[in-house]
Formats: structure tokens, sequence, C-alpha cells
């Protein structure tokens, strides 16, 4: 009953006294961790932000940051007021840009994580339908990996996303319903001097410099276990990159070798300016498929674009 009380007391007590600037310095100081870089953010002087967030610690009751040296580290229960902050924020910008759009005529606002190897087909697919019975909705795409899109979507930045899995644990964080799965191929530019092989293993091209996505994502765990399948360690001649547009710029004006989904490169293939070399990868790349927040409804717009998402990869 006590605790109850106290909860019952404080729900007034926050909403008095806590204001929209002082949810803004919670979500700045998140990313930030320093009053200095936090207050630059959100633009009051440093002394305000101090003064700020002793206002908010004191209606919360309880200490949210430690001081130390180098800025601030989230306690406990601060990591909790910071998570919900940085939420709420990430919404509130949502609803201001979705406002505007109407404003101006629009009608709502849609934003989306993808990661690439869906982009070029179910996304893109999804996306024109869409626009077509919706001509003025606004739709926003981030994201080209499914540990950059996991991200966007744990911190409320996207609606959903289409990915998959990026960690063992974020089972437990979105609810995942399959797509299709992705066709990975190794490729390098025409002229490259690994066509002339006649059956190239992945020893063969040890020696070459590669394009390799960034570790946390699937695709380039996937790749390590390739490798150590074959007994062969990560190419020693590495530029590690997220986009696939410098990743195809890379390919095509060096002489690197990366591993991209069919549907990525397929235009390239077919255009002449990219080769696939005929190396097995990705047998056991799992499916990917629509993520979402559990315990989060869709708005009616989002729920629009997922059932086009899978009315295309049921064809």
């Amino acid at each position: 009953m006590e605790y109850r009380k106290t909860a019952e007391n404080a729900t007034p007590r926050l909403i008095n006294r806590l204001r929209l600037k002082h949810w803004a310095l919670l979500a700045a100081l998140a990313d930030t961790r320093t009053l200095h870089e936090a207050a630059t953010r959100i633009s009051v002087t440093q002394p305000s932000a101090t003064k700020m967030l002793a206002d908010i610690e004191l209606a919360f009751e309880f200490v949210l940051f430690e001081r130390h040296s180098r800025g601030l580290r989230a306690t406990a229960l601060g990591e909790e007021v910071v998570a919900y902050a940085r939420q709420s924020q990430a919404s509130l910008g949502r609803f201001i840009d979705g406002l505007e759009v109407k404003r101006r005529g629009g009608h709502g606002l849609l934003v989306i994580g993808a990661i690439m190897g869906a982009a070029p087909d179910l996304v893109a697919r999804a996306v024109a339908r869409i626009k077509q019975q919706r001509p003025l909705l606004n739709i926003r795409m981030v994201g080209e990996t499914s540990d950059q899109i996991s991200i966007a979507l744990e911190r409320h930045d996207i609606e959903l996303a289409v990915g998959r899995f990026a960690s063992l644990l974020q089972h437990n964080l979105f609810d995942f319903t399959p797509l299709s799965n992705e066709v990975m191929q190794v490729v390098v530019r025409r002229g490259h001097a690994l066509l002339r092989h006649k059956n190239p293993k992945l020893a063969t091209l040890m020696d070459s410099p590669w394009i390799l996505q960034p570790v946390t994502s699937p695709a380039r765990q996937l790749l390590e276990e390739e490798f150590s399948k074959a007994r062969l360690s990560t190419p020693p001649n590495v530029v590690e990159c997220a986009s696939v547009f410098a990743t195809l710029q890379l390919l095509q004006t060096s002489y690197a070798v990366a591993v991209l989904p069919e549907s990525v490169v397929r235009d390239h293939v077919k255009a002449g300016l990219l080769r696939v070399l005929p190396i097995p990868i990705g047998r056991d790349l799992k499916g990917f498929g629509v993520l979402t927040r559990k315990g989060e409804a869709l708005s009616e717009i989002a729920a629009t674009f997922v059932a086009l998402l899978h009315q295309f990869a049921e064809l």
C-alpha cells in the first residue's frame, strides 16, 4: 500500500514539475553524457542545464546520474528514465513531423528501417503501392544493416523495421514475422583477375582486398562463420562499410571483393559492371522479416504497409 501511495503521489508531482525541456535534456544526456554538450544540443546555457537536472532529480526524488570527472553516468533507475525520455522525444519528433506534413496538405508520416537486401524488391514494391494509394503520404527510410535498424527501432526513431535479429536476445525486445530469404553473392568488378579462375574457393580470395559490412551485422557474422568453416582467418586487407552505395562504388573503382545480396547487385551484374564469382555463401543466413516493438500497436499506416510487404512476399 505504501508503494502504491508513493506512486500515486509521484504522478501529479512529475507532471506538474517536468516540462518538455526537461525531457529534452534527459534525451540529450543519453547521447552526450556531458552537461555542456547536452545544453548546447537543446540550446540552453550549462548553468541552466545544471539547474534543470537538479530540478528533475528533485521531482523524481532519486539520483538519476552519478557525477564523474569525464561526465555523467546514469544510475540503474536513471537508465530507465533516460530511455523513456529518449523514446518520448523520438515520438514527439515524429508527431510534429507528421503534423507538419498534414499542415502542408499531406496525409501522415511513415518512418521505417530496411536492410539493403530487402530494399530493392519487397520494400520498394510496398512503398510504390502505398504511394499509389496515398500519394501525399510522407515516407522516410533509414538504415542499411540489421544492427543499424535494430538500434533505431529500440530508440523509437522508426516505427518498424525490415530486417533480422542482430543479436540473440533481441527477441525480448521485438516481435518478428518472416517475409523472405536473402541470397548472398560474391562479386567483383569486370576484368578482375579472379574471374580467370575456373573453380575459385574462398581461400583463393584471401590475398585480395575486401569490402565487409561491420562486424555487428548478421551478414558479416555469417561470412566470418564461412571463413571459420574453411579454416581461414578474416582477410587482412579490409575496408568496413555499412553503406551499400559506397560499397558498390568501391567495387567498381577497385579490385576488391564483397559479399552482397543478389537483389542489390542484380542491376549492376546485368549492366556488366560487376561479375559474380561461383562461390556459395550464406546458405545458413536466416530469412528477413518485419520487426516491431513488443507490446506496441502499429499505426494504421504502418499496419497497411506491413500487409503490403506480406502480400508481395507471397507472390
